[in-house]
């Protein structure tokens, strides 16, 4: 049985009241062995960094254990290079891109090449194999069975490797003729990928997508209405990827839950690559995209207000991602509270419900990982686990005796 966006009642557990993004910073004995230990090496503490992971995440009380994204590099993994039909390559020209999408635009600013690049050079389908499923199997044999459904994975936006190029460059017009056939196949790989994790147990899904958060950029909407190579309007575009999400999503069964996180860029040195509030896209966000839950970026203005929230649908969920992941500072623990009470506001007003039913709805969270460059954030392992602390005490606090 699908999942419809026709359900009435919210999926609860996951998400948890107190959640985290997925990457957590790695430990420096990790990071030093990539530099000088043997492949074997790295593979027994790539293990023990993971197990310790898991055992924190337990110890301060968050149930949608990751693996911290500890045997990756970025955050997107390896699925667009495992697909068939696509290239990895490091020889590119910066003609190819969309220089005014954000991260492109911030590679431009020091002069470097995009981190990788993956292009389409044959016909796209899947490999039968996920290069995720070693991730998500290791993380199943450290936890009981009673815990593997509240398992989280991190993916890539279906339109990953998309956005950032000019039209009619994410894949040679050889192989397809337009955005409509190549996004067709991107989605029946998706499919094929969601089904193997629902095989082999995964039911807690979060896609990571700061490609739609581009959308709320004002320097991006400006530079896309200059591209004269554009035949759609940013607006089309948009509902292009939605239609593509909604694709991708078409066949996952009914007890998966699937959450959409957002946020404005967490490179190298806690760098963010965008601005830009949500108001723009929250009705066709909100209401056309079928998932259950969306993590949002809300740690800084550059979010803008919980206005948007307004048109949240009454079958969904949103975790407030107001605590940052980018800096040390801890943020007041009773300023915190009152702004998820007045997230809680904006839901019930457009809902109809009560301030104390949005409320239900409602998470708390970082606003984006640790570490979503294997580098890492300006803070340290300790400084992390104090934020990780403080969200799970201000969960605590509004939340009382739920997970």
């Amino acid at each position: 049985m699908s999942a419809s966006s026709s359900n009435t009642q919210a999926h609860r557990n996951p998400p948890f009241r107190a959640e985290h993004l997925g990457s957590l910073l790695r430990p420096q004995a990790l990071l030093e062995a990539r530099k000088t230990k043997s492949k074997d090496e790295i593979a027994d503490i790539t293990d023990k960094s993971i197990k310790d992971a898991v055992y924190m995440q337990k110890e301060l009380g968050f149930h949608a254990m990751t693996d911290g994204e500890y045997r990756r590099h970025m955050f997107w993994g390896e699925l667009f290079p495992s697909l068939k039909g696509m290239t990895v390559t490091k020889d590119v020209n910066i003609d190819m891109f969309r220089t005014y999408v954000p991260d492109i635009a911030a590679f431009m600013e020091t002069n470097e090449n995009p981190d990788e690049t993956v292009i389409c050079t044959s016909k796209i389908s899947h490999s039968g194999t996920s290069p995720f499923l070693p991730e998500l199997k290791y993380i199943q044999s450290i936890t009981p069975q009673s815990e593997h459904d509240k398992v989280k994975l991190t993916m890539p936006a279906p339109e990953w490797y998309h956005l950032r190029y000019k039209e009619g460059r994410a894949y040679t017009k050889d192989v397809y003729v337009n955005d409509e056939e190549y996004f067709k196949d991107i989605a029946k790989a998706y499919q094929a990928e969601i089904k193997i994790l629902y095989d082999a147990g995964l039911r807690n899904l979060q896609i990571d997508d700061p490609n739609l958060a581009y959308f709320c950029s004002e320097k991006m909407l400006q530079g896309w209405k200059e591209d004269s190579s554009n035949s759609k309007t940013s607006e089309e575009m948009l509902d292009a990827y939605i239609a593509l999400y909604n694709d991708c999503l078409s066949t996952r069964p009914s007890d998966m839950h699937v959450g959409l996180h957002l946020c404005r860029g967490n490179f190298v040195g806690s760098r963010h690559f965008s601005e830009g509030g949500y108001d723009r896209v929250a009705i066709k966000l909100f209401q056309s995209i079928n998932v259950d839950t969306y993590y949002l970026e809300y740690d800084t203005e550059r979010a803008g207000s919980f206005e948007p929230l307004k048109h949240l649908p009454r079958h969904k969920n949103v975790i407030l991602g107001v605590i940052t992941s980018k800096f040390p500072k801890l943020e007041d623990r009773e300023a915190m509270k009152d702004r998820i009470l007045n997230a809680a506001k904006c839901v019930a007003e457009g809902s109809g419900e009560s301030e104390k039913q949005a409320l239900q709805r409602l998470g708390v969270s970082p606003q984006c990982g640790f570490a979503s460059h294997e580098g890492g954030n300006l803070l340290s392992y300790d400084d992390m686990k104090k934020k990780l602390a403080l969200v799970r005490s201000i969960a605590d606090d509004l939340w009382p005796g739920e997970p």
